[in-house]
Formats: C-alpha cells, structure tokens, sequence
C-alpha cells in the first residue's frame, strides 16, 4: 500500500473577537484533494459566538491521499464538537477529562509512536489540525464548532475572520448574523484581500438589532486569472461593532431560565489618576525593544489628563526616580519628563523586587502626605522583559513582597516583553494586585503595542463596583464585584433565574465615582426578554446557559492563579466538571479523534495554556498527541499575502531593451534590475512625480503640481471645517517629498498617520499599523479606506474630497499627496494648499507664452509653468500628465 501524500484541505479559522476564521488550504488540488464546498456560519447572539465550519472534500486522486484539515482559533475560544464523515461513517471528536487523554498519550510515547504540537501562528491564535487519509474518489466532511463571548475593547467588538483556501472552491461563503437587544450603534468592515471586483460578493445588511454580513464569491471572483486555481483570498476579513447604551448602562437579558447583565454606563467623566510608570532598562532591553519603549513613553505621556499625576521609576541593578515625588501632568513636567524618556539607555541587571517596592514606597508617602487628589485612582504599571537577576530573585517571595505592600490599596498591571520573561509570574502578581497582565510582542508595532495598551487603563470610571440582585430571584452568579471600570470596556455577570423567580428582574449597580459613591438601577421583564430571543435565524437554542457556563469557566480559570492551593482545587474541580458538561475543550479537559480502523486510532487535542515558552516566536499551539504513524504536511512559505518578497517595481511590468537586459526605461527613467532588487537610477532629465498632485476643480479637470522650497517645521496642508477633514505633515526639501503626512476626519473620528515606513490608523482609541502594499479594504460609516498591492493609499467616501497617499521605494523614502474630487471642498477651505481652492485667478504674463502663468491666490502671486509630471493616482508605475507646476 502507497504511503498517503498530505494534503492541506482547510485551515479554517474563525476567531471571535477577535473573531477570527481562517479558511486555509496548502495547494491541496495538485495533490489530488479538491475542496468543493466550504462555509463558516457564525451566529453572534448578545455577544456570545457559536461558530460552525464545514468544509466538504474529494479526492479526485487514483491512489489514497491525505488530507490534513487545519484551523486556528482565539485562545480564549472553546472548542466544543469537532466531527468527520467519511463514506456516510460519522467519527466525533469525544470530550474527556485530561488525565484521561495523558494516560493514552504516555502510553504511545513509551511505545515509541509519534506526538507532535502543532503550533499557533499568531498572537491571540491557537492552531488546531486532524489528518485523515481519504481513498480515491472518497468524500470526506469536516464540522468544527467552538464558542466565545466577544469582550469589548476600547468601545469596539471585533470578528476577525482570516481566508487563505490556497484553491478556488466551487461553494465558499461566510455567513455572520449578529443580534443585539440594546441595539447596534454602528458596524463597519475591513479586509485585506478585498478589491473593488469582490466588492459585488460582499452584501452587509442592518437594522437596528440585527446585522446580517454575508460574502459569497464565485469561481472567477477568486480566480487571479482566467482558467486558473489559484486563488486572490489571501487575507483578513473584519467586522467591528457596539452596541447602543444609555446613561444608565445596564442590560439584562434573559434566556431559558438563564440571564446576563451587561453594565458600560456613557457620559461619566474620567477619574483622575496617580500612575507611576515602572520601567526596566537592563542590558537585555537594549536596541530595538529599549528604541519603541522610548517611542511608547513618550507618546504616553502626552495622553495623561490635565489632573493625573505621575512619576518614572527605572530600574537595571540599581532603582532610579525622576521625581522625588509624583507631579501633576502639567505641559511642562509632561515635556520635562519626555526629555527624560528620550534619554533611557539599557544597561545592568534586573531588580524587579526593588522596583515595584520603590513604585509602592512612593504611592504610599505621597498618599500620606497628602500630595495625591482626594477621589484618585492609583495605578502601577511594569514594563519587564526578563526574569529577576538581582536583589530579590525568587519569584514567590517577589510576588508576596509586592502583595504585602501593595495591600489591595493600588492596581498593578504588568507588561511582559517578548519571550525571555515569565508570563506565569507576571501574571500572578498582577492579578494579585486587581490588575492583569500582557504579553508586548517583538515586533515593528511593539511601541503601538505598548500605546494601546495605556489606552485601555488611560480612563478610570468607576472603582469598588458591586452588582446586587434580589436573593430569592437568582442563583449561581458569576463574578459580582470588580475593583475598576474603565472607558470602553463592559462588565459582564450572568446566573441563573430561580424557578420562582419574579416576573421582573431587577439589578442594582453600586459604584465610587471620584469624590462620590453612585447607584445604578436596571429592571427587564423575563417573559418580554424570553420573547425576543425566540427568532431560530439568528439565535442558536439555549445561548444564554452556554454563556454562563463559559463565564463562569474563564472566571475560575483565572482566580486559580492566585488562589490557595485549598480554594485552587475547589475552583479546578468545578471548572472541570462544567467542561465536561457543557462539552467545552478548556485547560482541563482534552478532545480525543477517533479515526476509521487501520488508521491512527485516535488524536488528543489538548487546550494549553499562556507559559513562559522561552525563546520561541510563539507563546501558545494545541497539542496534538498522534498514535500510530507520524505525518507530516507541506508548508508554502510566504510574506503573508501568497507572494514571494520583493521591493521594488515589478519586473514584469517593465519593458526590457534587447541591447542590456539588465536595464529599462519607464518614462524616461533608467531601471536597473540587480537580481531581485529593482533599484531607480534617474537619468540625465527624468520625468519626476509632484510631492503635491491637486485636481483643480471646474469641468477642465486640470491639475496643479505643488513643489515646497522652504519648510522645516510641520505644516497646515488643508483644512476644511465643513468636510470634518484635516490634513497635516512635515515636509523634507533635499528629498522633494513628505517626511510623514496625518489626515484627521471628524465624521466618523479617524486619524491616518503615514509615514515611509508604514500607516497607523487610529479609530476608537485603537492603532491598527499597516504596512504600505498590504491591501486593505475598510469601509466605516460615511469613509472608504484601500491600499493595493502598489501601495497607493485611498481614502474617499461620499461627497468627500479624496485624498491619496503613496510611499516612493526609491532610496529617498518619502510619501506624495494627492487630491481629488476636489469639487466637494467648502468655501471654507484654508492651509498651504487649501488656499488653492479659494478664488484663484489666473493671468498670462505679458509677452509670455502658453506654458507661463501668474496665479493670484489670497493677496499673493505664484508662477506656474506648465510641465510633463508623473501622476501616481492610479498608482506606480504612473503615467506622464501635463500639468501647471508652482513652488511654494
């Protein structure tokens, strides 16, 4: 018998929320494996996620192949069925307890047979994957499902859904219904495979609770050419959505005897805090990690409030304060304290013990001098990348030194950068302390990392909150009370309803709010709430006692790490005998896959946890523990976009001279290609493209080209009150482009931040970084955001002007800005460029010719000669325009 060829037929990943789906597949067709259908149906009911992926395959093979079915799912996702049917055979995935599932695996290990981990390939990603030979012209069907509660952050829910089918596939479709009771305040999309010829297969409808995002492409769709297998679906897919909330912020919401209160109160104002930034600079800090901490800081500090309070603690083997005590935010000790984060450098050990008793020991005198404002909040916050090598080094005593001190008086929240760091020790001294933890990753965006991060702790609403409900109404209630509320996150308590219940429920939030204790009251009518989840399209049965009991696992998950080893236990065995009932693959249990008879008999698949992983670019993977034959699959490697890297033009779009293949003109300039590397080599007279393109408006569709002689300092590009657009940058003289360009828009709040190296989109309080050429395809409400694979950034909407934004590869590095659209401006336009589209008038010097012009514009003459220009509004190459060009 032949030896099965792997085969990848679907990595399907839907992660909620991150909801993220990933639909993936290795060239499985070439080896014989065809995948003819494959769907994710998701249904988002009160923010809980029940997700169900199929994928249906063939092998159209004459020998038996093996197909490996591959997916990804969030860490804090909880597989709950997996299933495959082979020639009409179901063979299940069956939930145990993990004891059980080690014992079978020790024994293979010990018979010499084959365990492998499969490992995650993301941040917040676990990758899970079952093989299964398949004979010739043999069916096989895939079902997964797995459930998550999506968490709310910075005021935003997010499914992330990642397709990568690697074929075409004759039925593929993603289905995502979402129902929410309080109503969906807004919803957008955004993708980064999405063109404007899938725009058709994309169809998002919305009422007020309920939104129904459905994408279905056909053949050609996802063809990249005619007659072709491969596909274009290489990339993320996102929906972001609220819900709509009232001053009150309580909803609860009932379900089959089981009910969930979701609290987020709007309109409170922020709290003023005392935060003292505990900052490691020891040697394994030092270059990059050391540079974006510096970059974050920095940035951080201008976020502080006008009545926070602050102070820098840095530590190696000695502890150093900036302040012998902590001082208000005012602009000059912010700026005072920037120039001092400017001039961190790494060196030394790691005493974290010192530090965080330093960071305690000032709170403290500060408290009893009453230096800090009455009605604070006190936060301390760690940035470590590596264990303890001084001073105090044994990780339990550091964590009850701190305990001891902190005294249940502070919140600590404690950062682990990169690898080299125990999370495990991080996490319980934070959690220890009321706060968490958070892995930074090592990476182009660790700083944005690092900023969003703040952004989640930047704004403290309510402190001491307690939720209470009638005793003879409720039973088995989740976690009730909770140290902190901040801005854009949501508390969350479910239970169940007794059986003589009343027939209203009613709840009662009690909060500090700076100098003031506060009440919350919230009622809602079981029958009327019953009701409204009765609609089979959108609910799958019995949700809300799933979401209970999910809460309820994740809760005690966390309180074991720093419970005592008694209450440890009590915690772990109700957790796991929830799992096991509830059908959950959790940290406890394990999901044994049994297989048709002459195969491996069967594949554990085992939750893990966040640990330390040293020295490893990933910190999680699901286990997979094989019995029987060891197989293996094909990896295709790539930078993420089913492409090889390259910089550069591309060297098939360029026409070659026959009498040196090395080199080619693209108007007028002189290519020359160096293996890989495309490099620009401008001839005597090149034909060079404007750092400013404007589309002048009125029918003639003229254009302007904008050459900046003079200016070092960030510029007033344009700004136009009634468009809710501003455009701003700092422009480079020698090179003749920008040095970064932002653009703000009021409607909806966006800010695009570009710079050569990459552009950081800021909605919500929350950076998202792209890198220039990925694709991206965003649309929000009233505001299209793309970027295609030559890096031409689009940013366009309704009755907007539309602005374009592109990085040069050339050596020079700088970005061009483009208008157009530009009819859509106000009268009130204004800036450096802005004042071209007030009244300009435009005369003909005596005695020159055509090419010669004056223009007038506010009490000041420009001239403008016309010229051939390079117009990249379609994007590089470009293509030669003439056009009226000034300098400014």
């Amino acid at each position: 018998m032949k030896v099965p060829v792997p085969a990848h037929i679907g990595s399907i990943v839907l992660v909620l929320p991150l909801l993220l789906a990933v639909l993936q597949t290795a060239s499985a067709q070439k080896n014989g494996i065809q995948i003819y259908s494959l769907t994710v149906d998701s249904k988002v009911s009160s923010r809980f996620a029940h997700t169900v992926i199929t994928s249906r395959v063939v092998n159209k093979a004459e020998e038996a192949q093996e197909a490996i079915f591959e997916m990804e799912l969030p860490k804090k996702a909880f597989i709950t069925n997996f299933s495959m049917i082979i020639d009409g055979v179901t063979y299940p995935g069956n939930i145990k307890e993990k004891a059980t599932a080690q014992k079978q695996y020790s024994e293979a290990v010990a018979r010499g047979e084959s365990a492998g981990l499969v490992k995650a390939t993301g941040r917040k990603m676990e990758q899970f994957q079952v093989s299964v030979s398949v004979a010739p012209a043999a069916k096989v069907t895939f079902e997964l499902v797995y459930e998550e509660l999506l968490k709310r952050h910075l005021g935003v829910y997010e499914l992330l859904l990642k397709v990568r089918p690697q074929q075409v596939v004759k039925h593929l479709q993603m289905d995502i219904h979402i129902f929410e009771p309080q109503g969906i305040s807004f919803l957008e999309t955004e993708s980064s495979f999405m063109t404007n010829e899938l725009a058709d297969a994309l169809i998002v409808s919305q009422n007020k609770t309920k939104a129904h995002i459905l994408f279905k492409p056909t053949l050609s769709q996802q063809q990249k050419s005619p007659g072709q297998q491969d596909t274009v679906l290489d990339g993320n897919f996102i929906v972001r959505y609220d819900v709509t909330r009232t001053l009150s912020g309580g909803s609860i919401q009932i379900e089959n005897g089981y009910f969930v209160h979701y609290f987020a109160p709007e309109g409170l104002p922020t709290m003023p805090k005392n935060v003292v930034f505990v900052i490691d600079k020891s040697g394994s800090m030092s270059g990059r990690k050391i540079q974006q901490t510096r970059e974050a800081l920095i940035k951080i500090l201008s976020d502080l409030g006008p009545k926070d309070q602050f102070n820098l603690i840095t530590f190696s083997s000695e502890v150093t304060q900036w302040k012998p005590q902590l001082v208000p935010a005012s602009t000059e000790n912010v700026d005072e304290a920037k120039r001092y984060a400017a001039g961190i450098h790494a060196s030394g050990g790691t005493n974290i013990n010192e530090a965080m008793l330093t960071a305690v020991r000032r709170l403290k005198s500060d408290n009893q001098a009453e230096l800090l404002s009455e009605g604070s909040v006190s936060l301390i916050i760690l940035l470590t990348d590596g264990d303890p090598t001084m001073g105090e080094t044994n990780p339990r005593k550091i964590q009850k030194n701190v305990q001891e001190a902190i005294d249940g008086q502070y919140s600590l929240f404690c950062l682990g950068f990169g690898f080299d760091v125990s999370y495990a020790f991080l996490e319980k001294m934070a959690l220890d302390n009321g706060g968490l933890a958070r892995r930074i990753y090592e990476d182009s965006d660790s700083a944005l990392q690092l900023q969003d991060f703040y952004q989640e702790v930047a704004n403290p609403l309510l402190t001491t909150v307690a939720f209470q409900y009638p005793s003879n109404a409720v039973e088995e209630v989740t976690q009730d009370n909770f140290q902190l509320f901040f801005k854009g996150s949501e508390m969350v308590v479910a239970g169940k309803l007794r059986d003589k219940s009343p027939d209203v429920l009613s709840a009662i939030v009690k909060g500090k709010m700076h100098k003031q204790n506060v009440t919350f009251q919230t009622k809602s009518s079981v029958a009327k709430q019953e009701e409204e989840f009765q609609s089979p399209k959108y609910i799958f049965h019995n949700f809300m006692e799933r979401l209970w009991a999910y809460l309820t696992i994740q809760q005690q998950l966390e309180q074991m790490v720093s419970a005592s080893e008694a209450e440890s236990q009590v915690l772990k065995d109700r957790a796991l005998n929830l799992s096991l009932e509830y059908n959950f693959v959790t940290p406890l249990t394990s999901m044994v896959v049994t297989k048709p008879e002459g195969q491996e008999q069967s594949q554990v698949a085992e939750k893990p946890v966040e640990d330390d992983n040293r020295h490893r670019n990933i910190n999680t993977g699901y286990h997979l523990f094989r019995q029987g034959i060891g197989l293996q699959g094909s990896r295709m490697t790539s930078n993420g976009s089913g492409y090889p890297r390259r910089r550069g033009f591309n060297k098939q779009a360029l026409p070659l001279l026959p009498s040196d293949p090395s080199k080619s003109l693209v108007h007028g300039m002189e290519i020359q290609n160096k293996g890989p590397v495309v490099t620009i080599a401008p001839p005597s007279a090149p034909i060079q493209a404007p750092p400013v393109l404007l589309m002048l408006p009125g029918p003639s569709m003229d254009r302007l080209c904008v050459n900046i002689k003079d200016s070092q300092e960030p510029m007033n590009l344009l700004s136009d009150p009634d468009q809710g657009i501003e455009v701003t940058g700092q422009y480079n003289t020698e090179k003749a482009c920008f040095h970064w360009i932002e653009v703000t828009f009021k409607n909806p709040q966006v800010r695009v931040h570009a710079s050569p190296e990459q552009v950081v989109v800021t909605r919500h309080r929350r950076n998202s970084a792209y890198k220039w050429k990925e694709t991206l395809y965003s649309v929000l409400p009233g505001l299209k955001m793309t970027m295609n694979k030559t890096g031409l950034l689009m940013l366009s909407g309704p009755d907007k002007v539309t602005i374009s934004l592109l990085s040069l590869d050339d050596p020079g590095k700088g970005l061009l800005l483009l208008l157009r659209d530009t009819d859509h401006f106000s009268s009130h336009v204004n800036g450096t460029l802005g004042q071209f589209y007030q009244d300009v008038l435009w005369e003909t010097p005596e005695g020159a010719d055509d090419n010669k012009r004056i223009l007038k514009v506010q009490g000041k003459d420009y001239s403008a000669t016309r010229e051939l220009k390079l117009d990249y509004q379609e994007g590089p190459p470009g293509k030669e325009i003439s056009c009226w060009s000034v300098e400014l």
